[in-house]
């Protein structure tokens, strides 16, 4: 949350299942913290691949959902899709 706050980076590769806050609540967290001008492009990467885990990353904030693990090519393709880096 600190980093995400302080550097405002354009793309956040963030896991769900995280130790304390999971990741659907800080993404959460992190929408509340950046106007609509300055999102980032978050994407789950994550082991969890269900329909309801894909529900919910939707639900939290998350613009894509992609289970591990996760070809780079992929990515890429997704990255350039979703058009982060182009801020």
């Amino acid at each position: 949350m600190e980093a995400a706050e302080t550097l405002q980076p354009d793309v956040i590769l963030l896991d769900i299942g995280l130790p304390g806050l999971n990741g659907y609540e800080v993404a959460r967290r992190i929408r509340e913290q950046r106007s609509d001008d300055g999102r980032p492009v978050l994407v789950a990467l994550t082991g969890w691949g269900q329909d309801e885990d894909r529900r919910r990353s939707e639900e939290a904030g998350f613009d894509a959902h992609l289970v591990k693990p996760v070809d780079d090519v992929v990515l890429g393709k997704l990255l350039a899709a979703l058009g982060a880096g182009n801020k």
